[in-house]
């Protein structure tokens, strides 16, 4: 089998990554910016119930510098560029987000396309795709690009937006024989590997501990973390993926409110600091003013975006859990914890 190299192995993306390449009989070489998250990785790995069997090495690299990508991609088959930061709160300074994301794919892709790899595989998001625009009752799909430069496009959506059209600007200008595909998920949920949760997961766990007494009217869809690997793979292997966009969403969006409903309903007890209000968007637009951390859903409140896999599953096969799954399985795992 190819050797593959992931970047971030240590991230909720990562680590399920690394899981489904071990378990298709892949060699598996992985980044990390710190070699103490080696341990955290193979814990990840035990906690996936994936033994690595010497088939995974670890290289350090930080998408912030040069040093280490040439020897990341030396000798690799493929690279699922996973890796990218993804902010709990809205930064001062919105290049905090931009050029880590710009320039580290920018990096890969270079030290890619040097070292002869085949195709890289790159996790965008549904955040350069449906923003910036004019409400809208059609999905969007993968033609439709977010724009930068509405006032309401915040510094996580524009950076995963401007880190994608230049990682396809690369590839036109002087990508050589080196392959793109491209897969933009929703929301990603599901099974946690590790005590240091992705912020989407960071919205259930809020929920069940009770930190958010009442809920913000707001929208996303959701996608399991296993499908979202599982598309990366698909994209990775099939021959008409190069070149190409895929949205990994696994059905209608879902508000806050529908997200505490269905914990409440499927854990009962369990569940039962659960919130049961919908916040008015006047009062959530208030306490905005003493709460940074809501400032960031203003823009959202009231929106709804609804996009469609249709691309992924009628091209590639891809047939992803429904919502209710993703999202119970996240909160199965975020309970575990607890015992």
């Amino acid at each position: 089998m190819s050797t593959v190299l992931v970047t971030g192995g240590s991230g909720f993306v990562g680590a399920w990554s690394i899981a489904a390449l071990l378990q298709n009989g892949h060699q598996v070489r992985t980044t990390v910016r710190d070699p103490r998250r080696v341990d955290d990785v193979h814990a990840m790995l035990e906690r996936a119930g994936v033994a690595a069997e010497g088939r995974l090495s670890f290289v350090m690299a930080d998408l912030t510098h040069d040093n280490g990508w040439p020897e990341a991609v030396q000798g690799c088959d493929a690279v699922l560029h996973v890796a990218s930061p993804f902010p709990a709160s809205v930064p001062r300074d919105e290049n905090e987000l931009i050029a880590p994301a710009r320039d580290g794919a920018l990096r890969v892709l270079r030290a890619s396309r040097d070292a002869g790899v085949r195709r890289v595989v790159m996790t965008s998001s549904f955040a350069a795709v449906g923003y910036g625009h004019a409400p809208r009752s059609t999905p969007f799909d993968e033609s439709n690009w977010t724009d930068p430069t509405q006032a309401d496009v915040q510094p996580y959506i524009k950076s995963k937006t401007l880190a994608e059209r230049a990682a396809w600007d690369f590839i036109a200008r002087e990508g050589g024989a080196l392959q793109l595909a491209v897969v933009n998920p929703v929301g990603i949920f599901g099974p946690v590997l590790s005590r240091d949760h992705a912020t989407s997961i960071g919205l259930v766990e809020q929920l069940l501990d009770g930190r958010m007494p009442a809920v913000p009217r707001i929208y996303f869809g959701v996608v399991d973390v296993r499908d979202v690997v599982d598309l990366h793979l698909r994209a990775m292997t099939d021959p008409g993926a190069a070149g190409e966009r895929f949205i990994a969403v696994a059905g209608p969006t879902l508000s806050m409110h529908d997200v505490a409903r269905l914990l409440r309903r499927h854990f009962g007890a369990r569940a039962r600091q659960v919130p049961r209000w919908q916040m008015p968007d006047g009062l959530v637009r208030l306490a905005a003013r003493r709460q940074a951390a809501l400032r960031g859903v203003l823009p959202q409140l009231g929106i709804r975006r609804e996009s469609t896999a249709d691309k992924a599953r009628q091209r590639l096969g891809w047939t992803p859990r429904n919502s209710e799954a993703a999202l119970i399985a996240t909160a199965e795992s975020l309970l575990a914890e607890r015992v």
